[in-house]
């Protein structure tokens, strides 16, 4: 996979020959082939845990890709990013290769993280890209750290830090957003609002519904986004990201979105009915960007056909690299530690 490619900002792709968004050809194949890239990967992966060659916890991105296409696009290599559980399809989007993200499920050594994390701990930080956290809002305080980080050193970075609607009622988005809108940090703050945490409807969890409001009570500026359009997702993250950038501090977006598949795959979602989640597919976001560019007569369907014979190419390799790779040696169980050589509570 061409990670360097994936890794060009595309905030003025705007060709002679643009869409109805105001959006050339470019920006429109380089959504799309993300987001087939995020897709194809998902659905494999699926397969293989039926397989049992992946184990334990796996939870897929297929329905939300257009929040990782629009948000990538909009924003630079060197800002950072961190995420919750549901994030193959953000590491994707970050430039981790998925040779090493397929690994890592597999739990290779040729991992992401040498096969110590599996599928809610990916990291690297070549990509700027900080996991990928199970427990619940943990990433909230880490990447508001984050962006206390980057103020400290004077970088004109932000830390984009993305949570699900579950999360967003935990005490810790709170402690946060109070110390970074008063510090004004430069935060970007994603709720993926899929409309069910695991299982449970937002509307069953709180009075507050719209949650680009939970902002504020704390000044925070905030929108809804339409989560299944990359060019939306794009247009409102370059806009936060200049909120931020100068120096307003933070900004809040709710993208709204939704997941095709359960909460991880043993969550069969029978709390939602089939013709729920049938609409949602009608705005497919992969299908509706395919449909555009044929009527906008931005691509041929031969310059989709090469994408998609391209992804289908790369994840069946990604998954031939993963299988062929070998397990880590068990004494790696004592590599990457953090080490407190003088602790009294380790015998020999």
């Amino acid at each position: 996979m061409d990670t360097t490619a994936n890794k060009k900002k595309t905030t003025s792709r705007k060709s002679s020959k643009s869409g109805k968004s105001g959006f050339g050809k470019e920006m429109y194949l380089s959504w799309y082939e993300l987001m087939l890239r995020i897709r194809k990967f998902e659905e494999r992966a699926l397969m293989m845990y039926g397989q049992q060659k992946i184990r334990g916890f796996c939870h897929v991105y297929i329905g939300q890709e257009a929040v990782a296409a629009g948000l990538e696009s909009a924003i630079r290599p060197e800002d950072a990013v961190v995420t919750a559980y549901r994030q193959h399809g953000i590491a994707l989007a970050r430039g981790c290769s998925s040779d090493e993200c397929m690994a890592e499920l597999f739990g290779k050594k040729t991992g992401i993280v040498k096969g110590k994390g599996g599928s809610m701990h990916f990291f690297s930080a070549e990509h700027r890209y900080f996991g990928g956290n199970g427990i619940v809002g943990a990433q909230i305080p880490i990447g508001t750290g984050i962006g206390f980080a980057e103020k400290y050193k004077g970088t004109d970075n932000l830390c984009v830090t993305m949570f699900g609607d579950g999360a967003a009622r935990q005490g810790s988005l709170h402690e946060s957003f109070n110390m970074a809108m008063s510090w004004k940090l430069p935060v970007l703050y994603i709720v993926e609002n899929n409309g069910y945490a695991m299982g449970t409807s937002v509307k069953r969890t709180s009075n507050v519904t719209e949650l680009y409001k939970l902002g504020q009570s704390y000044d925070m500026p905030g929108e809804p986004v339409d989560g299944m359009d990359p060019a939306a997702v794009h247009e409102a993250v370059t806009k936060a990201a200049e909120h931020i950038r100068s120096g307003k501090g933070p900004f809040l977006l709710e993208m709204r979105t939704y997941r095709y598949k359960g909460h991880s795959v043993s969550d069969p979602a029978k709390y939602r009915t089939k013709e729920e989640v049938q609409e949602y597919k009608e705005r497919d976001p992969i299908k509706m960007i395919e449909e555009a560019t044929l009527k906008e007569s931005l691509a041929t369907e031969e310059d989709l056909k090469a994408i998609q014979d391209k992804i289908k190419q790369e994840i069946a390799d990604a998954v031939k690299f993963a299988e062929e790779s070998e397990f880590p040696d068990p004494s790696e169980l004592w590599e990457d530690n953090y080490v407190q050589k003088d602790y009294p509570f380790i015998m020999d």
